[in-house]
């Protein structure tokens, strides 16, 4: 489905969706818990769903409560054989393989067309060398994971993505030796890890730091059963901001923030570097926008989710935007570098491709362009608000918000913006 996207004006309140990774995680660790969890402000979409499914054919009784959900867990992770699709989901997938590798049965898993690409392989090599058993497509999904593992040392790049790690770390308290994790890469995604190991410590695991980012240590012990609220979502909270500053007449941002921390947090110290005033009130987030922005070089390795938000402000920079260091943004749900610089050259702006990133030079005149988004969730979203400040496009795959925040067009419309299906 498309959407013809006018020039547009964004005023009043919108509210931020609940943080998509800390919803996985939550879901996975109540459901490793023997008793109940409550997990409050979950986000409910395409992804979080396809986790909820996934832990339930792991033996978990997940109920809906309210906003939230009541689970209790099944450690003894089911009986037999199971096939379980994880949709869209790397987090998904790449979480629950490592859980998979717990069962004393075979599990396959798999998910969508886009899914399939996306690479397995350090992830499998480590299981097989903690005992588990490992098939898959060339280190694709599907892949065939049978336990049970032990646990031990092992050894994985971090260059690729955090979440091979996350999902170790996940599995590794219930294994019989623990495991220890060495890193022997750069570690892309930092805060990802971060979150996973403050996610495991509120359901009573500690992770011991040998070397930050470099080496870990997670002994045998028992998940406990907790009481977690998510908090807003700030690769969502980044988009938002990147329409105020581009769009926006007074838009104001109602959040819940918490105390578990986001790497993608870093998008306020980006647009202050950028000019922007970036007002923080209790649960409510404003800004105060020049006419043009300042450019800037920045580092993205930590934050690849803010790559679509922060390319689209080279709209009205008066100087060129560089981005790099987030190569494994290629390893996304799409090639994110490559099909940003193809859809922002549409729109005037002068791209310059790189491995790593890319140089946005302002666009000395904007166009109206058919933006293709090839069916990814933040590129849909991303490429909308910049068609609210050119006018005069569509944008294809409005059906892929569903993976992070399904109620979007809705919300972008109920503040203003000029959306309608085509």
């Amino acid at each position: 489905m498309d959407c013809k996207v006018e020039r547009s004006a964004l005023g009043g309140t919108i509210s931020c969706p609940p943080n998509k990774s800390y919803t996985h995680r939550a879901i996975f660790l109540a459901s490793l818990v023997d008793g109940i969890s409550i997990i409050k402000n979950v986000l409910k979409s395409r992804d979080t769903i396809a986790t909820m499914k996934i832990c339930k054919d792991f033996g978990a009784d997940i109920q809906e409560d309210g906003g939230g959900l009541k689970v209790r867990g099944s450690p003894g992770l089911g009986k037999g054989d199971l096939a379980v699709d994880a949709s869209n989901s790397g987090t998904t997938i790449r979480i629950a393989t490592a859980i998979a590798a717990l069962r004393d049965a075979s599990t396959t898993l798999t998910g969508d067309e886009s899914l399939k690409k996306r690479p397995m392989g350090p992830l499998l090599e480590a299981l097989e060398s903690l005992g588990a058993k490992c098939k898959s497509d060339e280190g694709r999904p599907p892949v065939t994971v049978t336990g049970r593992m032990r646990g031990g040392s092992i050894t994985i790049p971090g260059d690729i993505s955090s979440q091979f790690i996350s999902a170790l770390f996940i599995a590794a308290p219930m294994t019989e030796d623990g495991i220890t994790v060495r890193v022997s890469s750069e570690l892309v995604s930092k805060p990802y890890l971060d979150a996973t190991i403050s996610a495991m410590e509120r359901f009573g695991v500690g992770v011991r730091t040998v070397l930050p980012y470099r080496e870990y240590r997670i002994e045998p012990q028992h998940y406990r059963h907790a009481t977690i609220t998510v908090p807003s979502d700030f690769s969502s909270i980044a988009l938002l901001l990147s329409a105020a500053v581009l769009v926006g007449k007074d838009l104001a941002i109602n959040t819940t923030l918490g105390d578990l921390a986001q790497g993608d947090e870093a998008i306020i110290g980006i647009l202050r570097k950028m000019g922007v005033d970036v007002l923080l009130q209790e649960g409510q987030i404003r800004v105060r926008s020049p006419d043009r922005l300042l450019g800037g070089r920045f580092d993205l390795s930590n934050t690849p989710d803010l790559l679509p938000p922060l390319a689209i402000l080279s709209l009205k920079c008066q100087a060129p935007l560089t981005i790099h260091n987030v190569r494994h943004a290629r390893f996304k749900e799409t090639d994110r570098i490559a099909i940003m610089a193809r859809e922002l050259r549409k729109l005037g702006i002068g791209v310059t491709e790189n491995e790593d990133g890319l140089v946005l030079d302002p666009p000395k005149e904007v166009r109206g362009a058919a933006l293709d988004s090839e069916d990814d969730h933040r590129l849909f979203m991303a490429f909308c608000i910049a068609a609210m400040y050119v006018g005069n496009c569509t944008v294809s795959d409005a059906e892929s918000v569903d993976v992070s925040y399904p109620t979007f067009v809705q919300d972008m419309k109920n503040v203003g913006a000029n959306i309608s299906f085509s």
